[in-house]
């Protein structure tokens, strides 16, 4: 008798039709009532994602572009004051943009089409600050429009970032602004088609006004969902997805999908460690999107060519996002002609000719399946369904049942060094542990992972393992779990060590380490062009002796490895040729982004100078008074 699984129902073409009208009627009879008595699906549990979340998580990768001023002056954050004509792309093509990211794999673009120093894009008509005042194209440019067009044409979504904080415009930090704002986001989400993501950055500061701005988000997010209906809304709180609470690009360990953001907005200062593994008992549906650059810095410099991540590196950071249940949005920040820059695309396609060859042959096809449990012990709900492509189709068990398991067997041994689980989160996410044990050629069973969630999708990390049979046990659930596929893979090309083994709830993994570009350890002395410089003094200050007369450019300052033992945020800086007379040359100057992306920073000066000493004196930092340094020394040309 077959079943139809999208629906559970019988086909009763194949049922013996007897001569005798009693037996078939009996039949029948039977037949319907075992129907009725079937069960049905599991009722949803804990919040849930909506449609337009679901098909967002499903995109899995996609593309972030800055872009603007900062690309031109090599700025991490313009201050709003540069000229309009700074931007000034000499061979604008977003088609590159597309076809590079369609072949990487990617599903959408996100442009940052309006950055902290106020810069547009698009022809903003409430902004004084956009390409229509500059002289690229004659003041007639539009960055959005050609790249709307362009994803368009390579089956790309589009999608925007606009920050609130405006460094330029003068209404900022008046209740005026806010609407100022308010006409901002009509102008970019009403004019391009349809947008599938509005990107908003928390950041908040001081205005040409000298004041702060209130930022009113219950006025921009229904503004967003005026104008684009379906489109998911990035920020700490959501309400679309959240941020992973770093930009190095790892989820936790433990990643939910679902937070209580209460009454908090953007920049409200949730903990990091609360956006990096979300919270069990959440109270909305707002997963995790992993922001990450595929350079040290998030804007485009000619000096970063050489410091693009490493293909290891950036498998390394798929697997800790679309890997630990999050989106991967990975920045390739457009250069000074307006390109994808050649090396940065020769590694994307590096890592998508690796991610093809480990995830191209699942080693879990033609694999036997039997559970311990199935819902209803009927074929609607068979494990079978854990190894076809039917996103929809999944394997349950009864309400009641918080600990079940399956095991694949084969035919001849497998080797596999990665196991991939998903859950049906359109009926909420409810896996609180798993575990997976290995029948060896030895006849011996082996655990070789345990881990906490899955989400929409989870890759555990393994050593490279030979098997007879594999068995996944649920060891804890919030109601009965509702999975949807199983699959195994081996990858011998990233060069990615297996996760170390999680034995309890709630940890969450550092992740990888920050692109630093040969930054040395803690304390010690990295200084471009002079091996020989030392730190005289190191009590508040930190001054250095290059040990003679120098010409500098600029100088450079790294904190220790993700921020561990605080970051300088705001110094002054001086410098001296004979250690007692000092020159001012930078007062109460910040470090743009540190605390988020804690990676070396270049600052270059005004003007060349000479020196023997340079002195940076730090005035806030991200821990009450201590900050680290693992770099800090003078840009000599």
């Amino acid at each position: 008798m077959n079943v139809n699984k999208s629906n559970g129902m019988m086909n009763f073409s194949e049922i013996y039709k007897s001569k005798s009208g009693g037996l078939v009627a009996l039949a029948w009879a039977s037949l319907f009532a075992a129907v009725s008595c079937a069960p049905g699906a599991p009722e949803p549990y804990g919040a849930l994602p909506s449609e337009a979340q679901v098909e967002w998580q499903k995109m899995e990768t996609n593309m972030f572009v800055h872009f603007g001023p900062n690309t031109f002056t090599s700025a991490e954050w313009g201050d709003g004051t540069e000229s309009a004509d700074v931007f000034a792309p000499s061979d604008l093509d977003c088609r590159q943009w597309a076809a590079t990211a369609k072949a990487a794999g990617m599903k959408g673009i996100i442009i940052t089409a309006k950055h902290h120093d106020g810069f547009c894009l698009w022809p903003n008509p409430v902004c004084a600050h956009t390409v229509a005042q500059s002289s690229w194209m004659d003041g007639k440019g539009d960055v959005l429009r050609e790249l709307a067009l362009a994803c368009r044409e390579y089956g790309l979504k589009f999608g925007v970032y606009i920050s609130p904080w405006d460094r330029n415009d003068p209404h900022y930090g008046t209740d005026e602004y806010n609407d100022v704002f308010r006409q901002t986001l009509e102008s970019a989400l009403g004019n391009y088609g349809e947008v599938f993501e509005q990107w908003f950055d928390g950041a908040c500061g001081e205005g040409p006004n000298g004041k702060r701005q209130v930022y009113d988000w219950d006025l921009f997010n229904s503004t967003v969902f005026k104008m684009q209906p379906h489109a998911v809304i990035f920020s700490d709180v959501g309400p679309g997805c959240r941020w992973v609470g770093n930009e190095y690009g790892s989820a936790g360990r433990t990643c939910w999908g679902t937070m209580n953001i209460g009454d908090g907005t953007p920049g409200s200062h949730i903990s990091q460690e609360q956006l990096n593994s979300g919270e069990m008992d959440g109270t909305h549906w707002v997963a995790a999107e992993t922001d990450v650059s595929i350079r040290p810095g998030w804007f485009w410099r000619e000096s970063e060519n050489s410091r693009v991540k490493s293909l290891q590196h950036l498998m390394k950071i798929y697997y800790e996002s679309v890997g630990r249940n999050s989106l991967l949005l990975l920045n390739v920040p457009a250069d000074t002609r307006g390109h994808i820059h050649e090396i940065d695309s020769v590694r994307l396609m590096e890592m998508r000719a690796a991610l093809d060859e480990v995830f191209s042959v699942d080693l879990a096809d033609g694999a036997s399946v039997e559970a311990s449990h199935v819902r209803g012990h009927g074929r609607r709900f068979a494990v079978e369904n854990l190894l076809d492509a039917d996103y929809d189709s999944y394997w349950t068990v009864d309400d009641d049942v918080l600990t079940p398991s399956f095991t694949l067997s084969f035919d001849t041994p497998r080797v596999f060094n990665r196991i991939m689980l998903q859950e049906y989160i359109p009926l909420g996410q409810r896996v609180t542990g798993f575990s997976a044990e290995a029948l060896g050629t030895d006849g011996k069973w082996r655990e070789i992972a345990r881990e906490t969630t899955i989400g929409y999708k989870r890759i555990v990390l393994i050593p490279e393992t030979e098997a007879e049979a594999l068995r996944i046990s649920i060891t804890g659930a919030l109601a009965c779990p509702v999975l949807n596929r199983v699959a195994l893979y081996l990858d011998r090309v990233s060069g990615v060590a297996p996760d170390e083994p999680l034995f309890h709830a709630g940890s969450s993994c550092a992740g990888s380490s920050s692109d630093n570009g040969g930054v040395v350890t803690e304390d010690e002395v990295l200084e471009i062009g002079c091996p020989t410089a030392e730190i005289i003094a190191s009590s508040k200050a930190k001054v250095l002796d290059l040990g003679g007369i120098r010409t500098a450019s600029g100088f450079f300052y790294a904190p220790a490895d993700k921020g561990k033992d605080g970051c300088v945020i705001t110094y002054d800086l001086d410098i001296s040729t004979d250690g007692n007379t000092w020159t001012p040359v930078f007062r109460d100057k910040m470090f743009d982004n540190i605390v988020n992306n804690p990676i070396l920073q270049e600052v270059r000066f005004p003007s060349q100078v000479e020196l023997r000493y340079i002195r940076m004196t730090p005035l806030r930092t991200s821990s009450p008074d201590t900050y680290a340094v693992s770099a800090f020394g003078i840009l000599a040309e």
